[in-house]
Formats: structure tokens, C-alpha cells, sequence
């Protein structure tokens, strides 16, 4: 909790979360390191979607992934604009929230 006139530690950011096909990524984390990228997430995950069902049952094959990364607006429009390029190849999605972080 700030008082009036302390600045807060946070500020303006877009969260990013890219879902698809495990073999995405290298070249997603290529892509956001392109971008100057300091860091991101990336889990396994399961599910259903437009594409079937991904259960991850066997390690590599018929698995997603799931990347997050924090980054300014300017950021964010380049690499869905550019993630958007890979979308009818593969299974992926994205989306961002404006959110406030310090990172």
C-alpha cells in the first residue's frame, strides 16, 4: 500500500501467454529473445481446443507447451503479430492482459 505521492515499484506491462505444440518452442523462445525478452515461463499442459485433445501421454509427441512473458505494448504487438504467422501450421494460441509488474 503506497501513501499519496510515494510512487508504487509497479508499472503498466502486457502479460503474454502462448499455448501450442511443444515442438513451437525453440522457435518461440527464439522469437522472444529477437525481441530483447528478459525472461519467461514455460510449462506442460493438457487440454482440448479446435485442434483435439492434447494429453501429453507421451513425453514430446501430442504435447503443449505453455510460455508467459511480461513485456511492454510495443512488444507485445510484434510477437503476436508475428506468432500469428505460425498459427495455421500448428496448434497455437495467444493472448495478453494488460496487467502492472515490476520486472
Amino acid at each position: 500500500m503506497s501513501d499519496s505521492g510515494t510512487h508504487t515499484p509497479v508499472e503498466p506491462a502486457i502479460l503474454i501467454t502462448i499455448i501450442g505444440e511443444t515442438v513451437l518452442k525453440d522457435r518461440i523462445v527464439k522469437l522472444l529473445k529477437s525481441h530483447n525478452v528478459s525472461g519467461y515461463t514455460i510449462s506442460q499442459v493438457q487440454g482440448e481446443g479446435g485442434h483435439g485433445r492434447r494429453l501429453a501421454d507421451i513425453a514430446g509427441y501430442n504435447t503443449n507447451i505453455e510460455i508467459k512473458t511480461i513485456v511492454s505494448l510495443a512488444v507485445s504487438d510484434e510477437i503476436t503479430c508475428k506468432l500469428k504467422e505460425e498459427q495455421g501450421k500448428h496448434a497455437l494460441i495467444a493472448f495478453r492482459h494488460n496487467i502492472e509488474a515490476f520486472y
